[in-house]
């Protein structure tokens, strides 16, 4: 069963709540993205690292891509064919872990 997706207002509201991610509304194609910026490649590495095992104990696997002390994610539900609350769901939890990276 596919997640339900998030209407306009439901994505407004949850972009709101979810600090430093853009929403990327393409036609077909709606997502989140952020760019999360570290001390080095090391600290941004065990974030992809501990970000990994959170998606995938959420079976969401995000877009991303790294080079040196950044690392840039996409989140979109692509059985859904757009955002729904997993996405968000996972976005808040990799707010969580960059903040105790960057601790």
């Amino acid at each position: 069963m596919a997640a339900e997706l998030l209407s306009a207002d439901e994505q407004q509201s949850r972009l709101a709540e979810t600090p430093g991610w853009t929403l990327e509304d393409p036609p077909g194609d709606t997502a989140i993205t952020r760019t999360f910026t570290f001390d080095s490649f090391v600290v941004a590495f065990g974030f992809m690292t501990s970000a990994a095992i959170v998606a995938e104990k959420m079976n969401h696997h995000p877009e991303w891509s790294n080079v040196y002390n950044r690392v840039t994610v996409r989140l979109t539900t692509h059985d859904a064919g757009g955002l729904t609350a997993q996405d968000f769901d996972l976005a808040s939890k990799m707010n969580a872990l960059a903040s105790s990276a960057a601790s």
